[in-house]
């Protein structure tokens, strides 16, 4: 016999970010607002940086298009588009003029480490989604407000 643990009122937890304090809506980065800062125990490289900053990435999409009404292929395509390397180099484009000069070198550092790419694309604008992946993964680990930060700029100047 078979026993069910899952009850029919049982609710999904609310991914929705905190409220915004101006009274509008809640900014699409609100998941992070609350985290702390967890370095690692080691140093990173420049290429585990990316990897994690590319899931942030992701997931900060993810989470965006599920505040949307869409069907799921839509939403999923919409996500893939959004963490295309190519989107992901227009977006470090428009953070240009507000990242510190630490932030610059990081990207540097990913850019320099990212190869040739893959054989059909650029390998510059994969060199420029490597350094701003790795970016995101840094803040993600040691600065989450500043992330924040970035990730609503570039939800506010989105063109």
């Amino acid at each position: 016999m078979r026993s069910s643990t899952c009850k029919a009122t049982s609710r999904v937890p609310s991914i929705t970010s905190p409220p915004d304090p101006d009274g509008g809506e809640a900014a699409p980065s609100g998941w992070l607002a609350e985290l702390n800062p967890h370095p690692p125990s080691g140093e990173l490289g420049p290429l585990q940086l990316a990897w994690l900053g590319d899931a942030v990435w992701e997931l900060h999409h993810r989470l965006h298009q599920c505040r949307r009404p869409a069907r799921a292929k839509d939403g999923h395509m919409a996500v893939v588009a959004a963490v295309r390397a190519e989107a992901q180099a227009r977006a470090l484009e428009r953070l240009q003029g507000v990242l510190h000069p630490q932030e610059l070198d990081l990207v540097r550092r990913g850019r320099n480490r990212a190869g040739q790419g893959p054989r059909r694309g650029d390998g510059a604008t994969y060199g420029q989604a490597t350094g701003f992946e790795a970016l995101l993964g840094w803040l993600f680990l040691h600065d989450p407000p500043r992330l924040v930060e970035l990730l609503d700029h570039l939800e506010e100047n989105d063109p």
